[in-house]
């Protein structure tokens, strides 16, 4: 458990292969000890493209650096937001395309990007693509970033009654990318520059589209139901409802879950000592993504359950 100002938050993030034979998304998150801020990276690799793997990662690694290496001035960084996010966005498309030029074989890889920041009680996120971020709140699951995908050109003319629900549902442009990190012009960049303010109760999941096989309806099913247990816990079980549905084509799914609680007031927020036990400890630094195959396994890929300081 991290606390931040007078908020806990309680971090998972957990990857899961689905049908594919090879797992292209990506994702980090970083709630160090002690720390007045924490974020998170999640990247999904362009699926049917060279190297989406290598794209995710790519663009998690770089997010990832920018971030961290402001993170130690972080008043500067939350003043500066805006551009930190979008400059480091450019700085991960940039790298793709340098990668493409010293590797042929590599040209048409990408991959979205979303990635919500959080000083103390305050939400920022930049993302591209259509990897979700998503706030569950007082029972409602709200869409909080763009989806950069002709899904949701496609639900508009489906509202205002041009096509019928079944042609939008499966219309064959649907999972179809507007805006993509490939290396050239970045048709689209949904930044959050001022802050949404989180609450007591709210939960903050960001997603690869692979979590699309649920519905929302099942998504806040899923949620509701956990909502009193672990961030890792509630991450266990949105990645088994998705595999329950048993999706011949299911995709590689990737999450962070970010559940958020109230911290009382006199709770203690002090580091605690080093432990003289043996075994693993949690030191607050990245977690290196397990790529290993496994069609029906839940990888937790880091659960900070930890109370610290300011």
């Amino acid at each position: 458990m991290t606390t931040l100002g007078e908020l806990n938050f309680d971090v998972a993030t957990a990857l899961s292969l689905g049908a594919r034979e090879r797992q292209e998304d990506t994702v980090v998150a970083d709630f160090p000890l002690g720390a007045p801020m924490g974020f998170a990276v999640l990247s999904d690799g362009m699926g049917g493209h060279a190297c989406g793997d290598v794209a995710s990662g790519i663009v998690a690694t770089e997010l990832f650096s920018e971030l961290k290496l402001l993170s130690g001035a972080p008043e500067q960084m939350e003043r500066d937001i805006g551009a930190v996010l979008q400059d480091a966005v450019a700085a991960a498309n940039t790298c793709i395309r340098l990668y493409e030029d010293q590797a042929p074989n590599t040209e048409g890889m990408g991959a979205t990007l979303v990635a919500p920041v959080i000083f103390g009680a305050r939400l920022y996120w930049v993302s591209v693509g259509d990897s979700p971020l998503f706030l569950m709140r007082a029972g409602r699951l709200y869409r909080l970033n763009e989806d950069h995908s002709y899904a949701a050109q496609i639900d508009v003319m489906q509202a205002r009654g041009l096509i019928d629900l079944d042609a939008a549902q499966n219309h064959p442009d649907r999972s179809a990318l507007v805006s993509v990190l490939a290396g050239g012009e970045i048709a689209k960049v949904d930044c959050r520059a001022e802050p949404m303010t989180l609450k007591d109760g709210d939960i903050v999941l960001a997603a690869s589209d692979g979590v699309h096989t649920l519905t929302d309806d099942q998504i806040v099913s899923v949620l509701a139901d956990n909502e009193e247990k672990t961030g890792r816990q509630i991450g266990e079980s949105l990645v088994a409802a998705v595999l329950a549905a048993a999706c011949p084509d299911q995709d590689n799914l990737s999450l962070c879950i970010i559940k958020v609680t109230q911290r009382d007031a006199g709770e203690n927020t002090r580091p605690a000592p080093p432990s003289s036990q043996s075994g693993p400890r949690d030191t607050g630094q990245v977690v290196q993504i397990d790529r290993r195959a496994d069609h029906r396994t839940v990888r937790t890929i880091v659960s900070l359950t930890r109370k610290v300081g300011k």
